[in-house]
């Protein structure tokens, strides 16, 4: 499991990261809030330990851009100890809060605890929504099934599982070595002929104009996302 730990005190950061390596957890560290967004955007995490008081953005800032996205469980880690500083955190979106000095095994604790409350969450919403709709586009995941406009779709496995990681994460943009790893379960190593071509053919069959998509839409430099459809 992959943790974003943002924290600008490097003996601090080193302490924790160190310790949690040990428990076999992969960390990857920021020390200012902008760093912390840009790595945040660029991966996928389990949990996020999130220090308030860093430079360029505040944890608080960080925390209010990352809860437009996505529900990852946060955790405030801070010196900042009063009633109205947690009460203000935990609204703003943090799933629980430590205050410094803190214990590593408290820490690993609290990690363990909210991401085991995630995982059930998120098997329960998993087993809800089974159908994704997306426009004139219905997804039953079930059953492997696309119809657009009430007419069936055929899609090819690896069409169909780009198509649903893009429409179970709207607004997210996926890199093409994060669809190719989430898609092809291997390694990435820079061809990005098998992406382009997946999307390619996806795009002629779910757009009604290929050549301007609407539904899979390209973010230049960076990726493919799901397009703003309601």
């Amino acid at each position: 499991m992959k943790i974003l730990f943002v924290e600008d005190d490097l003996e601090i950061s080193n302490m924790l990261k160190n310790f949690l390596i040990t428990e076999n957890f992969e960390v990857v560290t920021a020390f200012d809030g902008e760093s912390a967004l840009q790595k945040f955007f660029e991966d996928d995490y389990s949990i996020i330990l999130l220090d308030l008081m860093i430079p360029k953005k505040s944890g608080m800032e960080v925390m209010k851009e990352i809860r437009k996205k996505s529900t990852v469980p946060i955790i405030i880690i801070s010196a900042k100890d009063t009633d109205s500083d947690k009460t203000l955190g935990l609204g703003l979106g943090a799933d629980d809060y430590i205050t410094k000095p803190f214990s590593v095994t408290e820490v690993l604790a609290r990690i363990k605890a909210n991401i085991r409350r995630n995982t059930q969450y998120g098997a329960q919403m998993n087993e809800e929504e089974n159908v994704l709709i997306c426009g004139s586009l219905i997804m039953d995941t079930d059953h492997y099934s696309v119809l657009k406009n009430g007419v069936k779709i055929e899609l090819t496995a690896k069409e169909f599982e780009i198509l649903k990681l893009l429409m179970k994460n709207k607004k997210k943009v996926y890199t093409k070595e994060q669809i190719y790893s989430h898609i092809w379960k291997d390694a990435y190593l820079g061809d990005e002929n098998a992406v382009n071509v997946h999307i390619s053919r996806l795009r002629n069959k779910i757009e009604d104009n290929p050549r301007n998509p609407q539904i899979v839409l390209t973010v230049w430099g960076i990726g493919y996302r799901l397009g703003d459809m309601e």
